[in-house]
């Protein structure tokens, strides 16, 4: 009979508590080549209402922006329509739409989007909380750098190395969403002032001042009604800025048509070099007022999330280019011949039929460019708290429709109080078009030196490449900078108080942020620790499950041992839990929760780190908890499975040479049954031990189930912190003043969580940094 050798099975590979269902986990791109050309369609129609919205009603407010003091000859308006035309093609369409957007998160966009694409490929981020596992992720998509193109490795190493780097990364990404804010805050007061200033074409008696009281009524009611979100008329946004687009369109045709079809000859830009030979300063002046005619173009790129890349390319070239360009060479048309009509050009030009019909959907099309720069600078917002560059808010998903679509109620009220307030401290949208101008270049120019890393790091671009996008695009921003800079005391400090507030806040909260993580990696408790701990101090384990929230993501973080001198007590299962941002869009729920024992199996304690992504909602506290205690069950009956398949050495039988020498047949015959036995033996030993494995697995989960029926609490950490005496008075300042308002101030960290206050137990603890 001859003898069978038995085949070892492959030992298990370990995934933690991703073993299972990772594997199941799809890895395509948010934003992939399948989408069928009539979704695509679809999307590039939808796109027109959500990111069209600012740019489509910069021609409300262009020309007077561009001759504040009047046109004194009427050839500039030629160089004007040149630089109008040539700066629609060079910085939305050649610079976001055929290469910015591709820079996408796994499909979102946006200041963070990129920061947050940097930070996967080289370790920039100042909080040491990056894990082995995180690269596991789906989403993750990591590409290790090319070895025959040393440089992205040099760059890579450059970054990681330097603080310096790392800082400059960080400041410019606070600033470019500084920025946005800002942006949020100006769009609704100058698009709204615009739209209602056409009123005084058929009411002549209407003041300015009556003008802008009902401007704030308008404004009013848009903040007001944030917290219902947009999903509830987002079905007519498309539609109305549609209308929109046809109107502008057909009635720039019209006035170029009937007044002087000759300003087409603007697209030869020797009269952008004839414009400025003529008028000099004042000539490059201007650039401040011409550069509105591509505000919102940042919303392209941030709004990204919820269309793909060939939708907005659709969208862009065949609607919203066309349209806005005809309407600008129709008033550069009708200004030709009515010079003296700059101050109201768009509303002059409209044919008195059309008047009232284009005045309604004027007044919409600027509520919707308000709305699309709220709920914008809302997910930037929401973004920045998941980097820890805010205190914890509650942010409230408004649409089930659209994931990025959030609102936050401190930062709604803050925007809207200012937004009110800068429409009635300026009253006339030249002087909001000065702050407006640099708020839009400054994002511009911050994609551009992030682009530029991305193409460093990420692309691995050719360097000749990379230098014609940076010195291109940079100096033609930069030019346009230089301009806006020259209004700063007419309106143009506005944009750098409100940065400087808002960076301020964020860097003084980030900072103290980072100490705070350090002090507590620095001060964790050892496992032995613990355990010594434990027994030292007499802990009863009551009945139920405690969670432990805590920003380490190892490690068992020093509230723990003031918790259990405090309260000599500890929940039969107690879990140290850490809610961890990745720089990633999204984390599929299969790949939420990371799991680790924490002592011995019979302490039942676990360290469990829940990882979402900077645009994933946080679930209610009732469908995590079941979400959390299913697959913590998963973890037990895992590493079980791993514990039970681990090589076991005694098993091997040991033959000596004598044994397997050949001999008569009949001792072979003898050998091979007694060896045939003794794996019948193990074999009947591993399924009883396999039995009883079963069953103690099952008698755990029925105690997580039994502990789950008896309650869940949730414990925090009331950190207080402070600066230590011999600091310096500054961080005395941003440590004891500043971060301690924003703290007692803005929402807290179980309101963020949305904690039962019934369930929620605080452990008060003072830090010294």
């Amino acid at each position: 009979m001859p003898l069978e050798v038995e085949e070892t099975p492959a030992p298990l590979k370990r995934h933690d508590s991703l073993f299972g269902d990772a594997e199941k986990v799809s890895h395509s791109k948010h934003h992939g080549s399948q989408v069928s050309w009539m979704r695509t369609l679809s999307l590039a129609f939808q796109s027109i209402g959500i990111i069209y919205g600012d740019i489509g009603t910069s021609p409300l407010y262009v020309y007077s922006s561009t001759f504040p003091n009047g046109i004194k000859n009427t050839d500039d308006l030629l160089g004007v329509l040149s630089l109008i035309l040539y700066t629609l093609i060079i910085i939305p369409m050649l610079k976001y739409v055929f290469i910015v957007l591709y820079a996408n998160d796994n499909g979102d966009g946006g200041t963070f989007a990129l920061y947050s694409l940097i930070s996967r490929y080289a370790k920039i981020r100042m909080i040491p909380d990056q894990q082995a596992e995180d690269a596991e992720v789906s989403n993750y998509h990591i590409e290790a750098p090319n070895s025959q193109l040393k440089r992205a490795q040099w760059v890579k190493e450059k970054l990681e190395s330097s603080k310096a780097a790392k800082i400059v990364l960080f400041t410019l990404t606070i600033l470019g969403t500084s920025m946005v804010i800002g942006d949020g805050t100006l769009t609704p007061a100058i698009s709204v002032l615009s739209a209602v200033s056409g009123m005084r074409e058929k009411a002549p008696s209407l003041t300015q001042t009556q003008v802008v009281l009902i401007s704030v009524a308008i404004l009013f009611m848009i903040f007001s009604v944030q917290r219902f979100g947009t999903d509830k008329v987002g079905y007519t946004f498309a539609p109305v800025i549609s209308v929109w687009f046809i109107l502008i369109a057909g009635i720039g045709l019209y006035n170029l048509v009937i007044h002087d079809i000759g300003v087409l000859r603007a697209f030869n830009p020797m009269y952008i070099v004839q414009y400025f030979t003529r008028n000099g300063k004042d000539g490059w002046v201007s650039l401040g007022g011409i550069v509105l005619c591509v505000t919102g173009t940042e919303g392209m790129f941030a709004d990204l999330g919820h269309f793909n890349i060939r939708a907005v390319q659709i969208s862009f070239n065949g609607i919203l280019f066309p349209s806005v360009a005809l309407c600008y060479m129709g008033q550069a048309a009708y200004l030709r011949k009515f010079p003296e009509h700059v101050p109201d050009t768009f509303y002059k030009s409209i044919p008195a039929p059309m008047f009232w019909p284009t005045f309604i959907v004027a007044i919409l099309a600027a509520i919707i460019a308000s709305q699309a720069m709220l709920s914008g600078a809302f997910a930037i917002l929401s973004k920045a708290q998941s980097l820890g560059c805010m205190p914890r808010v509650r942010v409230i998903h408004t649409s089930r429709k659209y994931e990025g679509q959030v609102y936050i109620p401190e930062v709604n009220f803050m925007m809207g109080l200012a937004s009110i307030i800068v429409t009635i401290a300026f009253k006339t949208t030249n002087h909001i078009g000065n702050a407006y101008g640099i708020c839009v270049v400054t994002t511009f120019s911050i994609t551009t030196h992030l682009m530029t890393v991305v193409m460093l790091l990420i692309w691995k671009k050719h360097v000749i490449f990379i230098a014609l996008f940076y010195v291109v695009f940079g100096s033609i921003e930069l030019i346009y900078l230089s301009s806006i800079l020259s209004k700063f005391i007419d309106g143009g400090y506005l944009p750098f108080c409100f940065a400087l507030i808002v960076m301020s806040l964020m860097a003084a909260w980030h900072y103290v942020h980072v100490q705070r993580y350090w002090y507590e990696l620095d001060h964790i408790v050892p496992i032995s620790e613990m355990t010594t701990l434990l027994e030292k101090n007499d802990v009863r384990r009551v009945p139920g499950v405690g969670l432990l929230y805590t920003e380490l993501v190892q490690g068992i973080p020093p509230v723990f041992p003031r918790l259990v001198k405090k309260i000599p007590s500890v929940h039969s299962i107690f879990m140290f839990m850490s809610i961890k941002h990745l720089p990633i869009v999204r984390v599929v729920p299969a790949e939420r929760f990371l799991f680790r024992q924490v002592g011995p199996k019979e302490h039942r304690m676990f360290r469990c780190v829940a990882r979402y992504g900077y645009s994933d909602r946080l679930e209610d506290p009732k469908e995590f908890a079941a979400f959390l205690m299913d697959r913590l069950k998963m973890f037990i009956q895992e590493e079980s499975a791993f514990a039970q398949n681990e090589p076991e050495s005694n098993n091997s039988i040991e033959v000596s040479e004598d044994q397997t020498r050949p001999r008569r047949s009949t001792q072979t015959a003898v050998y091979s049954e007694e060896v045939i036995e003794t794996r019948v033996s193990n074999h009947s030993g591993r399924i009883t031990s396999s039995r009883a494995l079963i069953q103690t697995v099952e008698e755990e989960k029925q105690l997580i189930d039994r502990e789950m029926a008896q309650g869940m609490v949730y414990l925090m950490g009331e950190a207080n912190v402070t600066a230590k005496a011999n600091s310096s008075i500054l961080k005395k300042i941003v440590v004891n003043y500043v971060y301690t308002f924003l703290r007692k101030n803005l929402t807290q960290g179980h309101k963020a969580l949305a904690i039962p206050k019934d369930q929620l137990l605080k452990v008060g603890i003072t830090y010294e940094i």
